[in-house]
């Protein structure tokens, strides 16, 4: 997420570490490349431009105190400047005091739109709600059945009536909610390649019939501006609520996220990190900045990590590391949390500095599936005890799992690594474990060597 951005901002503010004061011309020089940094990842010229007067003026009155160093003084305030370019806080959904409370989702074809609408389903659901969702596209062909199928796979109803227009659609199903019990209605709206009038007044039309509470922008965070000059047009005719910026964990310059939130005057409510239904997360600007500038997301990672392990399963853990009962199948479980959690890329890059640590390291989600493999071709009592692993055995289950001998001698190696530190974190006076089990973090090492 971001690294490109990331790379040249900490390029830039290179020039600042060992300077003594902030001056004129040193801080100039920083900041022209910060700007340079900020247009290539397609940020609105003006809003990059003010951004930088901003910064030199306040940096030009700081004070330099203490040990504090001028190049961590401009770091610590580039930061909470990008976090008031996003929006000084997490922005929540609003709901009515009467049920149902209708969520219009409205984008161009291409940005994930339909997809969106079933993770916020889900997301909903997983906190309390009861969601309906609306197939309101008829004319994207296999729209309505996409939503159809990604209904059934989280488990939501989804409304949707034949020979009937959007409009007529999206005014039944509040209907239907009040019948069934289904206090949010996330209705899914027809886009097309670029913004069309007919498309606007059908949008429009629907607004009008379904009072919806949320009105709620999806665009491809990989378009930088043209997402944010859509979205204009968008709240232009439609007032929206919020935005939701997709496919952030791809190639994203980081223009759009940048951008979006002054030129739109509406807040970022949700980023897409995957393909998944389950890859969606509430914005955090104070979280991303951090990102941004390579100082990880430690909160994010945790909230993931408690969504996966719950305080029992962390307690039977802490108990069987502390006695050094650790197992392979116990490694096995660990990783298929962390496998829940998203991409191994992602993760790494929410520790504060392993983005740099990890630059020239290929990281493959692939090679935990290698990993279950190796340890589903063992028995039950060889994952217990890999010590009675001689050559025959270790050739049965090279075979079994379809890689070489080096491959399971490789894990292995690893895994008794992971045991001898495990024994020494558990051992430690300051007990490091009691904090493992206050964040309900999973442990693992990286799966690394190990061929596709």
């Amino acid at each position: 997420m971001f690294e490109n951005l990331q790379s040249k901002l900490e390029s830039a503010l290179k020039r600042l570490r060992g300077q003594s004061k902030i001056t004129e011309e040193n801080i100039q020089e920083a900041l022209v490349e910060v700007r340079n940094a900020l247009l290539d990842a397609d940020v609105n010229f003006s809003i990059a431009k003010e951004f930088i007067e901003t910064v030199q003026v306040k940096a030009l009155g700081l004070e330099v105190k203490g040990n504090i160093l001028p190049g961590q003084m401009i770091v610590k305030l580039i930061h909470d400047e990008l976090v008031a370019l996003m929006g000084t806080g997490k922005s929540e959904i609003n709901f009515n005091s009467s049920p149902p409370t209708v969520i219009m989702v409205a984008g161009l074809q291409g940005s994930g739109k339909t997809t969106f609408c079933a993770k916020l389903a889900l997301y909903l659901k997983k906190k309390g709600r009861q969601p309906l969702l609306v197939a309101g596209d008829i004319y994207r062909p296999a729209a309505v059945d996409q939503l159809k199928m990604l209904g059934q796979q989280i488990n939501i109803p989804v409304y949707f009536s034949e020979g009937k227009n959007p409009v007529e659609i999206s005014k039944e199903s509040l209907g239907y909610a009040r019948n069934y019990a289904r206090d949010i209605v996330i209705i899914d709206t027809a886009g097309r390649l670029t913004i069309d009038e007919q498309m606007m007044q059908e949008i429009e039309h629907i607004k009008t019939e379904t009072k919806p509470r949320e009105i709620l922008f999806v665009c491809d965070a990989m378009t930088g501006q043209d997402a944010v000059n859509t979205a204009k047009a968008f709240h232009d005719r439609l007032s929206l609520t919020g935005v939701v910026l997709t496919k952030l964990d791809g190639d994203t310059r980081g223009g759009a996220a940048l951008s979006i939130k002054k030129v739109v005057g509406q807040p970022i409510k949700f980023i897409g990190v995957g393909e998944k239904v389950e890859a969606l997360e509430q914005f955090h600007p104070d979280r991303i900045a951090s990102r941004i500038l390579g100082m990880g997301d430690i909160i994010t990672l945790v909230e993931k990590a408690q969504q996966e392990i719950d305080d029992k399963e962390a307690e039977r853990l802490e108990e069987k590391i502390r006695k050094n009962q650790f197992t392979l199948q116990d490694f096995l479980e660990q990783l298929r949390v962390i496998k829940k959690m998203g991409s191994l890329k992602d993760l790494l890059g929410m520790i504060p500095g392993m983005d740099r640590a990890m630059q020239n390291v290929q990281l493959d989600d692939k090679a935990f599936g290698k990993v279950e493999a190796i340890i589903l071709s063992m028995t039950k009592e060889e994952r217990n005890n890999p010590r009675i692993l001689g050559g025959s055995r270790k050739r049965r289950i090279a075979l079994g799992s379809g890689s070489s001998i080096s491959d399971v001698n490789r894990l292995l190696t690893q895994f008794e690594d992971m045991q001898k530190m495990m024994k020494n974190m558990s051992q430690n006076q300051n007990n490091p474990m009691q904090k493992l089990r206050g964040m309900k973090m999973p442990n693992f090492k990286i799966p690394t060597g190990f061929r596709r």
